[in-house]
């Protein structure tokens, strides 16, 4: 099991972030502030914790808005003696964008430009949000310059914040009604030069598909038109996991809208019963038995059993094949079985299917079980 996230966000931050405040700010009570954080601080997850810091860093810095974020903004380079090589190491600034968050709504102007410095240190994806949902004109109009910005991590921010799922966050409710004005801020960057910029371009239109199948392949069937190769890579990412639910639109932008007419043979799953623990092969083999090429997306479905014993499919990528006329290729899958902090496994039968084009053909089952003490 991996070790959560918040072992990497102890009280070092606390005293971190106080030792920043202080070298700009001599008056700031450091020993106060720590002690207060630190309140019931082991109990709490990450964002929590984050949370506690913007709280007590309201209580502690100037009650005056715009002079405690200008001491914030002033103490982002001093030294904190955090490790760099830690994978949380950018959240050390995620208390000052929750502290913009909570307490700047009533100060949009400053608001913004403390969140266009913090985005490139950390990320402000987070503390945009209820700007979108107070300040949604403003706020709009702020992402929309923010698309030229020379720095890629604003830019980011912009398709990154305007996620309507945006993991760890609330949803953004108006832009899965209407995401009409996501849909044209993401125009303005989809052929950004950054791939962390064009990564959230995808991941964004991802998100409209789940809520908008018709217009997230409707804009894909248009951004493909002259596209360069980076973007075609955005559509394919952004397609990802409308082709994994099978949704017909999203399979003929990319070519894909026929059945393939393919013959399943030679499937292996071994072993048939496997322990919790232990791992899992699926093998298979395509045949085209047509006189002329096909070429077919092929996928592996396999439905986990969850804890109320009903299964649920994950869908694996596998294969783009380019299949000769009379051509048979052979496909392997190892599965892990291991309890991860994603995925906890349970016993019962494992139906596989291979999904080709969209439609699954069952491949069989595995019987999933304790491992014997």
């Amino acid at each position: 099991m991996a070790e959560p996230l918040k072992n990497q966000y102890g009280a070092d931050v606390p005293h971190a972030i106080a030792a920043m405040i202080s070298a700009v700010h001599p008056a700031f009570n450091s020993a106060g502030f720590v002690r207060e954080v630190l309140d019931g601080y082991d109990a709490l997850e990450l964002m929590p914790r984050g949370k506690k810091i913007a709280q007590a860093l309201h209580a502690y810095l100037p009650d005056d808005y715009g002079r405690a974020v200008a001491i914030l903004l002033d103490s982002l380079d001093q030294p904190h003696g955090r490790d760099p090589g830690l994978s949380l190491a950018s959240f050390l600034y995620l208390p000052h964008t929750q502290f913009v968050a909570e307490y700047g709504l009533a100060h949009f102007e400053l608001s913004m430009r403390a969140q266009h410095a913090l985005t490139q240190r950390f990320t402000a994806e987070f503390s945009i949000r209820p700007f979108l949902l107070h300040h949604p004109e403003a706020t709009l109009a702020q992402l929309m310059a923010w698309t030229q910005d020379p720095s890629a991590h604003v830019r980011r921010l912009v398709s990154e914040g305007t996620r309507p799922r945006l993991p760890w966050a609330p949803r953004l409710r108006q832009f899965q009604h209407d995401p009409t004005p996501v849909l044209a801020l993401l125009e303005r960057l989809k052929d950004d030069p950054e791939l962390y910029v064009r990564r959230s371009v995808a991941n964004n239109l991802n998100d409209i598909g789940k809520d908008h199948p018709e217009i997230l392949a409707h804009t894909a069937q248009a951004w493909l038109q002259d596209a360069t190769a980076e973007r075609n890579w955005i559509v394919g990412h952004a397609l990802r996991s409308a082709v994994k639910r099978g949704e017909t639109a999203a399979l003929a932008v990319l070519g894909f809208g026929q059945s393939a007419q393919v013959v399943v043979e030679q499937v292996q799953i071994s072993p048939a019963r496997v322990a919790i623990g232990d791992a899992v092969s699926i093998a298979f083999e395509l045949h085209n038995p047509l006189s002329a090429p096909q070429t077919v997306l092929v996928d592996l479905a396999v439905h986990y059993v969850k804890a109320s014993g009903q299964p649920r499919a994950k869908v694996f990528k596998l294969k783009t094949l380019e299949l000769a006329p009379g051509q048979t290729v052979s496909l392997v899958k190892k599965l892990s079985l291991d309890q991860m902090s994603t995925r906890t496994h349970y016993p019962g039968r494992h139906q596989v299917d291979a999904v080709i084009n969209g439609q699954a053909r069952a491949l069989g089952a595995f019987e999933l079980v304790q491992r014997d003490p």
